[in-house]
């Protein structure tokens, strides 16, 4: 383990591990390109988990993505094993030269280590994981556990001379993708001069979810302001029947602009999803993978957090507004408070600090 930086001159093939969710692989883009702008004529590959590479795909800024499919965990152990050999010998014959773990875990580890890459990067460990563990890189970065998730990764390399004028979120959003979004707005009689919101009010994690009358109530608000408002939600029929709950409410209290509430809930891929952000002039959520989605598309956000840390995971950019209650207990990340299944910090929030956002980020 050394804090010497890498012999640029022999760094022909780097290796990117972020074996974690869509949000999390998103702001692995600064790091990415702090490799790209650093060794300008290496090929950079990324490992992610099945499910989460189209935030990726397209980027300029990387040559492969390597798939690691977590269905191999359903597998029985003999079968597991004998995949994740076959997965590991696959990376080892790459012969990368570096690796760059910004996963932590111990899975990310023994790949880092497998690949018989020379150099081996990481944010250090400590204690952490299995005995001897961060033995397994040659570098370890001290990195400041306060800052934005995507800063941390960046500082795993820029301790090292792996740097970047430009460490910015953003993502590649392909034409198929526009294309479907402008259809999609044609058909729903979406016109150029529209103002357009989206809204994506749920997470695959319930704790982070807002009560959803308040949620209603704010669409409500928002059609009855001449607004037209997107809803979208993730294909999972957790989330989708959550969203269904909530559109079901909206419905109720709607008396006129019914055609301004556009039901996209469970219908989008996650290209055309950032494709709708990108044709909205606000985006609002809770923290979820959408909200980061919205935000490296340049899109303003409105993000609603509460057990969770929002500095280190809030909207990355200076155009974004988060909405938060500060209470004693903060950060839990817990499922309910004492018992009660609404989390107090997000019940907290009222619709009239939405409300107050908006009328602020429109300017209405």
């Amino acid at each position: 383990m050394t804090s010497n930086a890498p012999d640029f001159n022999n760094i022909k093939k780097i290796l990117v591990i972020k074996f974690r969710h869509i949000g999390d692989v998103l702001l692995s883009v600064p790091t990415i390109r702090a490799l790209k702008d650093t060794f300008p004529g290496a090929e950079i590959s990324v490992l992610v988990n099945s499910g989460t590479e189209d935030v990726l795909a397209g980027s300029p800024l990387i040559d492969e993505l390597i798939v690691y499919d977590r269905k191999l965990k359903q597998m029985s152990l003999v079968a597991r094993y004998f995949k994740e050999f076959l997965f590991l010998k696959k990376i080892r014959g790459k012969r990368f030269d570096m690796t760059v773990d910004l996963t932590g875990g111990d899975r990310a580890a023994v790949v880092s280590f497998v690949s018989g890459a020379k150099y081996r990067l990481v944010s250090d460990p400590g204690k952490k994981g299995f005995t001897g563990k961060r033995f397994l890189y040659t570098h370890l970065a001290e990195v400041d556990k306060t800052r934005h998730m995507a800063l941390q990764n960046l500082d795993i390399v820029s301790q090292f001379g792996i740097t970047t004028d430009n460490p910015d979120v953003d993502m590649f959003i392909p034409e198929d993708a526009e294309s479907s979004v402008k259809t999609i707005f044609k058909q729903n009689g979406i016109m150029d001069g529209d103002t357009v919101v989206h809204v994506h009010p749920t997470s695959r994690w319930f704790f982070k979810c807002w009560k959803d009358e308040y949620m209603a109530e704010v669409l409500e608000w928002l059609i009855d302001k001449g607004l037209v408002v997107i809803v979208t939600s993730a294909p999972d029929k957790t989330e989708k029947d959550r969203t269904a709950g909530i559109m079901s409410l909206v419905s109720s209290r709607i008396t006129r602009n019914r055609s301004r509430l556009v039901d996209l809930s469970g219908r989008t891929t996650i290209k055309e999803l950032a494709a709708i952000s990108a044709a909205s002039s606000l985006f609002i959520g809770v923290d979820s993978a959408p909200m980061h989605i919205a935000a490296a598309v340049k899109t303003p956000v409105i993000a609603l957090f509460g057990p969770t840390w929002d500095n280190l995971w809030g909207p990355y950019g200076n155009m974004n507004t988060v909405i938060v209650k500060q209470l004693p207990c903060k950060p839990c990340k817990k499922g309910s408070c004492a018992d009660i299944p609404l989390r107090e910090c997000m019940t907290a929030i009222k619709p009239d600090d939405v409300k107050e956002a908006v009328e602020k980020a429109l300017k209405l």
